[in-house]
Parts: structure tokens; C-alpha cells; sequence
């Protein structure tokens, strides 16, 4: 059988050219820098310079990947002044990582390795499902924190969550109600951010427990999001 590689697209059959347009998207999501990218801005809008700055690459080299992105309809951009802002170009990106990422937990022997040396040796404990965490907000027995920059809660997060960034966690504990657990989010299920907050919370006698993924996934779900008025 002939390469469709070799062939051109005009040449290739209904079936041969939807799958041609499916491994755009897939090579699209062949860089672990994209995937970051893609986790960020699903955060919420932000722009190269932004992007650069939380990943430590150069600008130049998170336009390029933001272009990979681009061309695979994974995110997409608009101009405000002098600064190109992207977001998700579709919710059904969010699903998307997850889905990647389950598949990688099931059968990458180093994802496992890596999931038992780092996140379940800081937490072992059963993360809170989203639906618990929804009738507990509803009944007011848990205290929710969002652990991310104070840009990110801006510009998205789960209602009645309280804005407390990791850096701030300590001299805040104050503020947090006594004898009422504490649940933590962040920007995903490997966001290290909330592990970290779960672990310095209990380390101070506080029962704290994590979402079981973050806000991307919460939004994607189809449950209410607050933005903060700008």
C-alpha cells in the first residue's frame, strides 16, 4: 500500500484524509512544552509574554510552540494593543489531556514510577470528587481554597473558593475557619501547587484534603465559574 505521506491530499480517501487531519492534532501535542502551554491556558486567557514568564522559555520559543497549537486547532489567539492573548480553542481540549493522561497512568511504566516517587508520596489520601465537593459547598462543612496565582483565580474559578496562592498559604492560616476541612485546587491533577498546600495545611494539624483534578477540568464539566470583575 502506497504511504499516504507520499500521496496528496486530493489523492487520498475520505477515511485516509480524516485521519491526515487527526495526527495534525496529535503532532500538535508531540512536545511537553505544548502540553504546559495547552495546561496554562486553559487557566485562562494569557499572553506570550505571560506564557514565557510561567514556563521559563524564551518568548520566541512559546510562540513557536503556541503556533503548533494553532495550526492543530488546539488554542486560539486575538490581539488587545500590543499583546496576542490565547486560549483554548475548543473546552473539548481539556478532556482531551485528560484522556492522554489516563492512558499514560495505565501503561507508561515511568509515569507510574514517577506518580508513586513524587504525588502519592506527599499524598496518599483519596482526593475529593467533584460532586462531593458541590454538596459540601452547598451544606457549608468545607473551606475551599484555590492555590494559584491571583491572576488565575481572576480569571476563572470555582465559586466560593477563596483565593489563598501557595507563596501566601502560611500567613494566612489564620483566615481559614477552624475545625473545617480544607479542600485545595489548583491547576490540575498534577498541579504540585496543591500538593504542596494539602501537605503544609496537615503539617499544622488541619484536615486538608485535594480536588481530584483542578479548575480546567471543573469548567469543562459543564459546573459554574465565577470571574472576577475586571
Amino acid at each position: 500500500m502506497t504511504d499516504p505521506k507520499s500521496r496528496s491530499a486530493s489523492a487520498l480517501g475520505p477515511k485516509e484524509a480524516l485521519f491526515a487531519q487527526l495526527a495534525v492534532v496529535a503532532k500538535a501535542l508531540g512536545h511537553p512544552n505544548r502540553l504546559e502551554l495547552l495546561d496554562l491556558v486553559a487557566q485562562g486567557e494569557r499572553s506570550v509574554d505571560a506564557l514565557a514568564t510561567a514556563t521559563g522559555m524564551s518568548i520566541a520559543n512559546a510562540s513557536q510552540h503556541l503556533q503548533h497549537l494553532r495550526r492543530g486547532g488546539l488554542v486560539t489567539a486575538r490581539r488587545d494593543g500590543k499583546h496576542v492573548l490565547y486560549r483554548p480553542a475548543d473546552e473539548a481540549a481539556i478532556p482531551l489531556l485528560a484522556a492522554l493522561r489516563k492512558v499514560a497512568e495505565r501503561n507508561l511504566a515511568e509515569v507510574q514510577r514517577l506518580l508513586d516517587g513524587y504525588f502519592r508520596e506527599r499524598d496518599g489520601l483519596e482526593p475529593i470528587s467533584r460532586r462531593e465537593l458541590s454538596r459540601r459547598l452547598r451544606d457549608g462543612t468545607v473551606t475551599l481554597i484555590d492555590v494559584r496565582p491571583e491572576a488565575e483565580y481572576a480569571a476563572g474559578h470555582v465559586p466560593g473558593a477563596v483565593s489563598v496562592p501557595l507563596a501566601a498559604l502560611k500567613r494566612r492560616l489564620r483566615e481559614l475557619p477552624p475545625g473545617r476541612e480544607v479542600v485545595a485546587y489548583c491547576r490540575g491533577p498534577y498541579c504540585v501547587m496543591s500538593f504542596e498546600a494539602v501537605a503544609a495545611l496537615r503539617k499544622r494539624g488541619i484536615t486538608a484534603r485535594r480536588l481530584e483534578d483542578g479548575y480546567p477540568e471543573w469548567k469543562a464539566a459543564g459546573l459554574p465559574v465565577d470571574v472576577e470583575a475586571g
